[in-house]
């Protein structure tokens, strides 16, 4: 919640520190602004506080064209190309590249596939289907450490194709084979 008299004193002398952290509407122009805008400040009494810009648009302002709204710190904007690789993480880790293809992904995005794999090298370090499998392999483990499943079902649940593919998989990462490394450990806590 947003106290009137905080807003007031960081929209008056335009304090940068509350720049992005809310946003000032103008009830007779019916536009909303950064708290840094540079225009000439309205009356107190013409003055309506959002928490963000979606709120504004939603009571029906429209964004200053002279401050950017969508600029403001912790925007998309704001946050470039790691934005983009952030809404593709969180789509990775939620099995989309276990039930889809890269390019499918991609253009849910709304970029190219090429690009998609540009931005993950420049973000991650790694490039998206890299990144799919290393989490399908933490899954596993997890699950491999944590469940009585059967090693089939574990490659399934962790968003594998198939047994063959998962364990191809794990013995690249690991020196053992799935049930190798789920008896080393039972017998390592001596519950094997």
């Amino acid at each position: 919640m947003l106290e009137f008299q905080t807003c007031e004193a960081a929209r008056l002398s335009r304090d940068p520190r509350f720049d992005g952290v809310f946003f000032v509407g103008v009830k007779t122009s019916r536009i909303y602004c950064r708290t840094i805008c540079p225009v000439r400040q309205p009356l107190s009494k013409n003055i309506i506080y959002f928490t963000t810009a979606a709120a504004a648009e939603a009571g029906g302002y429209r964004p200053c064209l002279r401050c950017r709204p969508e600029t403001a710190p912790k925007s998309a904007a704001w946050n470039g190309t790691f934005s983009t690789v952030s809404r593709a993480m969180k789509l990775i880790e939620e099995g989309a590249l276990d039930t889809a293809s890269l390019p499918e992904l991609a253009e849910r995005l709304g970029i190219g596939e090429r690009h998609l794999s540009r931005l993950f090298k420049k973000h991650v370090g790694a490039t998206p289907l890299q990144t799919a499998k290393t989490l399908r392999l933490q899954r596993a483990k997890r699950l491999l450490d944590e469940s009585d499943l059967k090693v089939a079902e574990i490659a399934f649940q962790s968003g594998f194709g198939s047994v063959r593919q998962f364990n191809a998989a794990f013995a690249q990462a690991y020196p053992y084979s799935p049930s190798d490394y789920r008896n080393k450990r039972r017998k390592a806590s001596g519950t094997g």
